[in-house]
């Protein structure tokens, strides 16, 4: 019998986030350890009459590859994987793991030739452009496991209810419950629309954006779950001025804590952090890695803690993030990297702004428009 949490999320991916009809190819990934949940979307999608075709990574198998593949393999990507880029109607990604921590003794340099392979940047590009033109849709998606619920201090049960609550999966219709979200969200995305130039004060943090021309998106459970946030690609050589991000940065894993950006014409000049600061300067030397392709604000209040798994931090109300590296095409960004990495501020702290067009629009926290 399939779990009911299961079931419930599998229903809400399947037909509420991903939309999937009859003869749609479906990848789902994730870790076995999702197993019962893997199960689920696997019948939901038969429901729907589309074809689901399981890429599942096993314990321990990403760790062995980094530390034995030559440069050569690092570099390589199988005519198969952009095939099913180009293909697939649908992508599941789902988020778990057996140990938040597995990459932290591999060599960063590693990990950047790898993420910066231009096959990779090539496979990146597919996906942008085939989403951006509604071919491909996808979905972000998380399971509930002990490593997660360890990060974020938690034990299982609690960290289950923190993600039921997160998803809407504890309402009685979380469909509905998106829908609404997606409604509130608009309003301001219309606003926003109209807007040319961006101003972010806060602690340690002075930047100035333009976006003039580029599309905000309002994201409500379609693409990521959970959701609740609205975002938008930056004019690539507008960024000036300097920002500091309160929670660290997650990668791979690795945890780079207080992390500090000067920008200079769109391009980051000066980098630092108190810790993984090697780690953030080897992010940066990946092609335009050193490029801001997403400004974003959380709009989910109901995620009122940092639980170090950015699928949820990124949508904590209250807060703003930057991405660095590649931009959605579908808000006009032309910013194409093998990376997109987000870093987080929290905007509740007195003195934070957000000014458009020389009028206070979000303060502190609120929106006051």
């Amino acid at each position: 019998m399939l779990n009911p949490f299961f079931r419930k999320l599998a229903k809400l991916v399947v037909n509420y986030s991903l939309e999937v009809k009859k003869e749609d190819r479906v990848r789902i990934m994730g870790p076995a350890l999702a197993k019962e949940f893997i199960q689920a979307l696997f019948v939901e999608i038969l429901k729907a009459g589309g074809h689901p075709w399981l890429d599942i990574e096993i314990e321990g198998i990403q760790e062995l590859f980094f530390k034995h593949a030559s440069e050569e393999q690092l570099l390589y990507v199988d005519k198969l994987t952009k095939a099913i880029h180009e293909e697939f109607n649908g992508f599941i990604r789902i988020h778990a793991d057996y140990n938040t921590r597995r990459f932290s003794l591999i060599d960063p340099k590693v990990l950047a030739k790898f993420r910066g392979a231009p096959a990779r940047k090539e496979l990146s590009k597919i996906f942008q452009e085939r989403s951006a033109k509604g071919e491909l849709r996808w979905t972000v998606v998380p399971f509930p496991c002990e490593a997660h619920a360890q990060e974020a201090s938690m034990d299982l049960d609690s960290y289950f209810d923190f993600v039921e609550k997160a998803l809407f999966l504890d309402k009685e219709n979380p469909i509905l419950e998106w829908q609404k979200l997606g409604e509130k969200q608009e309003q301001i995305v219309s606003f926003l629309n109209t807007v040319n130039d961006l101003q972010v004060l806060g602690e340690d943090t002075e930047l100035s954006l333009s976006v003039k021309g580029r599309t905000w998106i309002n994201c409500c459970g379609l693409k990521n779950l959970p959701d609740g946030e609205i975002f938008t690609g930056p004019v690539e050589d507008s960024v000036n001025g300097h920002i500091r991000f309160t929670y660290p940065g997650i990668y791979n894993g690795r945890e780079i804590e207080n992390v500090y950006l000067e920008f200079q014409n769109g391009k980051v000049i000066k980098a630092t952090a108190t810790k993984g600061e090697e780690l953030l300067k080897e992010l940066l030397t990946i092609e335009n890695a050193n490029i801001m392709g997403e400004f974003a604000i959380g709009m989910n209040h109901g995620i009122t803690r940092f639980s170090k798994n950015i699928l949820f931090d990124e949508k904590l109300g209250g807060t703003i993030h930057c991405a660095i590296g590649s931009g959605y095409s579908e808000t006009g960004s032309k910013n194409v990297s093998s990376i997109h990495w987000d870093l987080i501020k929290d905007m509740k702290v007195p003195g934070s702004k957000i000014i458009a067009d020389g009028k206070v629009i979000y303060q502190e926290g609120q929106w006051k428009i």
